[in-house]
């Protein structure tokens, strides 16, 4: 374990704008910090960590967006089969 502490959004946005940040990007690398996080492995900012989850529940909510949509079309293609 580093004794350098990570800012998370710094860690996540690599420099970037949030919008410029692929949404699977975020999830990928939000898992990673916060396996290491919670496993004792890797140190954060612990105000950054909470300040900067907005980015991860940003792109959660994208994410759950799409799938709600992707859903909805499914279930419009698909012929109803119930009597």
């Amino acid at each position: 374990m580093s004794d350098r502490e990570l800012n998370f959004a710094q860690e996540l946005l690599k420099g970037r704008s949030w919008r410029d940040v692929p949404d699977d990007e975020v999830l990928a690398e939000a898992q990673r910090l916060l396996d290491g996080w919670m496993a004792g492995e890797t140190r954060m900012e612990r105000p950054k960590l909470y300040d900067h989850y907005a980015l991860l529940l940003l792109a959660l909510t994208r994410q759950m967006r799409a799938l709600e949509t992707r859903v909805a079309e499914l279930e419009a293609s698909t012929p109803d089969t119930q009597p």
